[in-house]
């Protein structure tokens, strides 16, 4: 690669861990303070310079030298954090400013220069205004390259142009910032930066490798890599001022779509389309209105009109929700609507459907129902989402329609055939269990208290703790959780939101009632649910206890489960808490 480096301005703040450490966390940098990374010194103020503490000292031997070193820990973010003020105001007199690192930034230094009146005086102007809005002192280098900027900031220095080279050939090797690269280099003789870059680039590669050739066009200052300057996002939002407030939904809608159409236009100018969509509105009394619409298709210029006009109809028409309670409605009439594009993506991302537009059939369910929610509220419109648990019930979660679709507790739902925890020992190899009338509901051998546990089987204790005869149960980060004590496949097809009250009776006709060892008193013959007819069950399984939250007593809950088969043919999911039964579920 040819030709001189792009004229580069870079901004360095001396000693910025230690500067970050009293901006962030209050230690006072006048003092002598040190930090430390992995036992040694990669900071420290000048107070503790002057004490003898110098960069790569340990923590004891820089102690020794000044007793009253304060000692803080390296932290990356936190000078990144501290930085960003900074960085903010360079932007605030320069554009493309790239973060070299935490206390260190540079730009192009040829528009600074022509817009201030010289490099010197861009220099001078960036120091005094970054000291005026940051109480932070800098120092600024300009050089051919970011790497010689960074030398020549270090004391204040505006290397000439073309001057890069004889700049950098009296430096120390050091300056290259590569410790094992600086120590071999001495010991072959090579002291400061002019003797490296005399060597020939063929001879650097084939001794040293490509780190060592990178340092070697760097030494010879040819430092060719281009700024990665930051872009400041675009301002994306869409704002309408109003003269009269609005108070009539006709009228909303005509703002809606002039607004909405002016959104567009802007995201369309910038290659960008909307999923995501905030709805802000401010009255004449400071009320604010804030909503966010989710779409997981492109939302065009009328679909935008029809979401934003839906939201106003529901503020100001109060219309009246499920319960029949109308939702407040806003003091007085909006003057001021703003529109955020809260989710974009490239207008190329999303594919369209082979036989029309992207969904066209959810499309139009997707308008439907929020419309029902702009003019109900959002939880009028929920749908159902399963993740872990023990019950049935505890795997459902309803969520409002266009919110993020996440389980209430980690796992998959059960699935059909999978292995399932037991609550209690497993039967003895090649042994049956007789049961009265059909096989049980889950296919599974059914497992019986007195008897140990075949070799690898996991079972469940009481509370859900998994107790496993050949191997510890996996809690690594990453995987889901195994919920010993679940319920087996198949699920049931309805969840009763309200448990129904039952008793159960043997042969007979006295009640079964399950003892604290899970010991069932009599066979199940007899199932009256409520106040109804008793039903003659022909078929059942368990019991399969939970034990949750056994350490927290105000939340704790103790029960054992059955799956019934009537005369009838219908199949049902008993419970057994605290002496009475309830039908928790039915199945298909």
């Amino acid at each position: 690669m040819t030709g001189t480096p792009a004229r580069t301005l870079l901004l360095w703040c001396p000693d910025w861990p230690v500067l970050a450490a009293e901006i962030v966390d209050g230690v006072p940098a006048t003092g002598p303070v040190a930090v430390l990374h992995a036992n040694r010194v990669v900071a420290c103020s000048e107070r503790a310079r002057a004490e003898g503490v110098r960069r790569g000292l340990r923590k004891r031997e820089a102690q020794g030298r000044c007793p009253q070193l304060t000692v803080v820990d390296y932290d990356l973010g936190r000078d990144a954090r501290a930085f960003e003020p900074v960085v903010a105001a360079v932007e605030e007199l320069v554009a493309g400013v790239e973060v070299v690192r935490p206390g260190a930034c540079a730009v192009a230094a040829r528009g600074p220069s022509r817009y201030l009146g010289g490099e010197e005086a861009a220099a001078e102007r960036i120091i005094e205004h970054v000291a005026q809005s940051c109480l932070v002192e800098s120092q600024v280098g300009i050089a051919d390259g970011v790497f010689a900027a960074g030398l020549a900031a270090r004391s204040g220095r505006v290397v000439p142009p073309g001057g890069t080279p004889e700049f950098l050939a009296g430096l120390p090797v050091e300056a290259l910032g590569r410790s094992a690269l600086a120590d071999l280099l001495r010991r072959l003789g090579v002291r400061s930066l002019g003797d490296f870059a005399a060597l020939p680039a063929g001879d650097v590669l084939a001794r040293f490798g490509f780190d060592g050739a990178l340092a070697h066009r760097l030494a010879a200052g040819r430092d060719h890599r281009p700024l990665a300057v930051r872009q400041p996002p675009a301002d994306l939002t869409v704002t309408a001022e109003q003269d009269e407030p609005i108070d009539r939904v006709d009228v909303a809608a005509f703002v809606a779509r002039a607004l909405a159409e002016q959104l567009h236009e802007r995201l369309a100018g910038h290659g960008l389309a909307c999923t995501r969509l905030g709805i802000e509105a401010v009255t004449e009394h400071g009320q604010e209105l804030h909503r966010v619409w989710r779409h997981d298709g492109l939302l065009t210029a009328a679909a935008i009109a029809d979401r934003v006009r839906w939201q106003l109809d529901g503020w100001l028409s109060g219309s009246s929700g499920r319960t029949g309670a109308r939702p407040a409605r806003p003091t007085a009439g909006i003057i001021r609507l703003r529109l955020i594009p809260d989710g974009v993506i490239a207008q190329a991302g999303l594919q369209a459907g082979l036989w029309g537009e992207t969904g066209e059939e959810r499309e139009r369910a997707h308008r439907a129902l929020s419309r029902v929610q702009g003019i109900l509220g959002p939880e009028a419109v929920v749908t159902a989402v399963l993740g872990g648990g023990r019950s049935p019930a505890d795997q459902v979660r309803l969520v409002p329609w266009g919110d993020e679709r996440l389980p209430t507790r980690p796992g998959p739902a059960p699935l059909s055939g999978e292995s399932i925890a037991r609550p209690g020992p497993a039967p003895l190899s090649g042994e049956s269990i007789a049961r009265p009338g059909p096989a049980p509901l889950s296919g599974e051998s059914i497992a019986r208290p007195g008897r140990a546990p075949l070799s690898g089987e996991s079972i469940a204790s009481g509370g859900g703790r998994a107790v496993s005869a050949g191997r510890p149960a996996d809690h690594s980060a990453g995987r889901v959780p195994p919920w010993p004590g679940r319920l087996p496949a198949p699920a049931p097809a309805v969840v009763l939101p309200s448990p129904l009250a039952a008793t159960v009776h043997d042969a007979a006709g006295e009640a079964v009632v399950i003892s604290a060892r899970l010991a069932v008193s009599a066979p199940p013959a007899r199932l009256v649910v409520g106040t109804g007819r008793p039903a003659e069950i022909v078929g059942w399984v368990g019991p399969w206890p939970v034990d949750e939250r056994w350490w927290a007593p105000a939340e704790a809950r103790r029960r054992a489960r059955f799956q019934v088969c009537l005369a009838d043919g219908t199949a049902l999911l008993l419970a057994v808490e605290a002496g009475q039964w309830l039908v928790e579920a039915i199945y298909d």
